[in-house]
């Protein structure tokens, strides 16, 4: 709009200069012509008007967005595995028993068959650590899958004071190393003792009253089974004890026994039965130790 005024201002200015230099004309029809043209030249810019440009005004579009989906993982499938073992219990010496340098005793651990296949011709063998006289190797006893056995290595302690561990595995008769589930590091057991020299001091009391291994010795079978129960302790004082049977019965109490000082004594017990399957005997001593001990098996067909 500004531009067409100053036009309009310049074209007047024009017309008025055109129109003066045709004053003094001796022609008046030209003087009236440019008079018109002027004019003309006038109007005309006063009817233009600006044109008013079309702007295109683009629209944006939202295209949506696929939101991810959770694609479902398959759980993983427990795989059989033979042959597998599980670490139960200690069932003799329980880690960090004292014992005395030289001292003599019978360390057993109970083991479950978890595999898929039967323990037969197993082998226990000494891994790493201290032996502490066991052997190097020694044979495991026939278990079947989900069965449970008790592994005894007579052992003696280190003639000199301190921590003792030795660590034992299993092999299976084809020589593969068994793992051990809630063993030690997932493959080994292991007994761990500390030896203390006695003591000098003729006023130091007497370790205290305690059953320090139980033995069975086992004879007959289904129509007459007996277990003999070895029961050995660390000086004098009475023990009391219970038998405890697979099949749930309640077996006679047996008598207490009374040691006048360290030493070994027995008691025994039989079974007799025709149902099939593996039956057995645990001999359980409520005092001194309060402490199951020990596991005698047999198998009818």
């Amino acid at each position: 709009m500004r531009k067409i005024t100053r036009q309009l201002h310049f074209f007047i200015i024009v017309a008025l200069i055109l129109a003066g230099c045709n004053l003094p004309s001796n022609n008046p029809k030209e003087a009236e012509l440019a008079s018109t043209f002027a004019a003309q030249t006038v109007e005309a810019l006063l009817q233009a008007s600006p044109t008013a440009e079309n702007i295109s005004t683009t629209t944006a579009t939202l295209t949506p967005v696929p939101l991810p989906t959770n694609t479902p993982v398959p759980s993983p499938t427990a795989t059989p595995v033979c042959p597998q073992a599980q670490f139960i219990t200690d069932v003799t010496v329980p880690d960090g028993t004292v014992m005395t340098p030289g001292q003599t005793f019978t360390k057993k651990w109970r083991l479950k068959n978890t595999g898929t296949c039967a323990w037969n011709g197993y082998t226990l063998v000494f891994d790493s650590g201290d032996a502490m006289g066991g052997p190097a190797t020694q044979p495991v006893g026939a278990v079947n899958p989900g069965q449970e056995i008790d592994i005894e290595v007579n052992m003696t302690a280190p003639a000199s004071a301190g921590n003792y561990r030795g660590y034992w595995r299993l092999v299976s008769n084809s020589n593969v190393l068994v793992p051990i589930l809630n063993g030690y590091q997932g493959r080994a057991f292991y007994v761990d003792i500390k030896v203390q020299a006695p003591a000098t001091a003729t006023n130091t009391p007497a370790p205290a009253f305690a059953v320090t291994s139980v033995t069975f010795t086992n004879t007959g079978g289904c129509n007459g089974f007996t277990a003999t129960a070895n029961v050995t302790v660390n000086g004098p004082g009475t023990v009391k004890m219970h038998w405890i049977r697979s099949d749930g019965a309640t077996p006679p109490v047996p008598p207490d026994m009374v040691f006048a000082a360290a030493g070994t004594q027995s008691v025994n017990i039989s079974w007799t039965t025709t149902a099939s399957g593996t039956h057995w005997f645990d001999l359980y001593i409520d005092t001194p130790n309060n402490q199951q001990f020990g596991r005698a098996q047999f198998t009818c067909p």
